[in-house]
């Protein structure tokens, strides 16, 4: 038979596990989880969806493998994320089909699944919170051509060849270039995992295979700054297109060593990825791709305050 004594102690109990009565139970916890971490662009998209938890008052939690190759490690992470039983969950795949089997779950358990910056080969997804990369990566290509007057050898350095990311800068550059400018010739496209020391060692070799190159597109932030080091060690003089922004890149740009580059709006994808699980979690219809924007900036427009505001360290 319970005493008052017994009754005080099962409330102190329950204190110190963390009860707190029905509204924990209902607290909705949406886990992220992004390509990497390392990167100050991931960095920005954590603090976006940050700001998104606070206006929804909901929970998030935001993680990704230390490296972008790490495909491996994301699979256990976005598989101990479902085993919390979130009520939704954001997922940026480093390989566009390696997560199915597990998205698959989650749509059985009825979990939304967000996609954001990079998307899966699957329709589980209710949408994708991400930049139009096909349609950057093509700006990218346009900006490449007119600077080195429409004709010459270029390379791409690009993260990967399995992220939806990977693919469609890569194909949106090169399929734009056969498009509209015949004279120019891409003669290598190699992949250096977004690490910019690997990226670095792969640019020099390009360079030392390729004596009259006119230009080189670095596909994301690693990919970019490795692209600098490595034109910078071999005292080549060429001109580079990058993707994404950070302290580095600009660095780069105002110092003349890169051109311009393509910046995404981070914040955005991240505010944008918990606001859709929100909504969905209402029921709301989603549109299938939730378009985040992009821009190209140089040194000419870098304080430009609609340029500015999506640039970051």
């Amino acid at each position: 038979m319970w005493n008052r004594r017994n009754l005080i102690g099962a409330i102190s109990i329950g204190a110190l596990i963390g009860f707190a009565g029905p509204a924990a139970a209902q607290e909705t916890y949406i886990p992220l989880i992004s390509k990497g971490f390392q990167h100050q662009f991931w960095q920005a998209v954590k603090t976006g969806a940050e700001q998104a938890a606070k206006d929804y008052n909901v929970r998030i939690t935001f993680e990704g493998p230390d490296s972008e190759t790490m495909v491996d490690k994301q699979i256990d992470m976005l598989s101990a994320a479902l085993a919390k039983n979130p009520k939704a969950i954001g997922f940026a795949a480093l390989d566009s089909q390696a997560a199915i089997p597990l998205l698959r779950k989650a749509q059985s358990a009825k979990i939304p699944v967000i996609a954001f910056d990079s998307g899966v080969d699957s329709d589980i997804p209710l949408t994708t919170a991400a930049t139009n990369n096909l349609a950057a990566a093509a700006l990218a290509a346009d900006k490449m051509a007119e600077l080195i007057g429409g004709e010459g050898d270029i390379a791409l350095v690009v993260h990967d060849q399995t992220s939806r990311t990977g693919i469609d800068r890569r194909d949106g550059f090169v399929n734009r270039i056969k498009e509209k400018y015949p004279k120019i010739n891409i003669v290598s496209i190699q992949y250096g995992s977004g690490d910019h020391l690997k990226s670095t060692e792969i640019t020099k070799s390009i360079l030392q295979a390729n004596p009259k190159l006119k230009g080189i597109f670095g596909a994301n932030e690693g990919s970019a700054i490795g692209v600098v080091n490595g034109t910078r060690e071999m005292n080549r003089k060429i001109v580079i297109i990058g993707y994404d922004s950070g302290k580095q890149q600009k660095q780069a740009i105002q110092e003349g060593l890169m051109a311009g580059a393509i910046t995404q709006n981070p914040v955005g994808i991240g505010y944008k990825t918990v606001e859709a699980a929100v909504k969905a979690l209402k029921g709301e219809k989603l549109e299938k791709i939730v378009d985040t924007g992009f821009f190209y900036y140089d040194k000419s427009n870098m304080s430009d305050p609609k340029i500015a505001a999506v640039l970051y360290d």
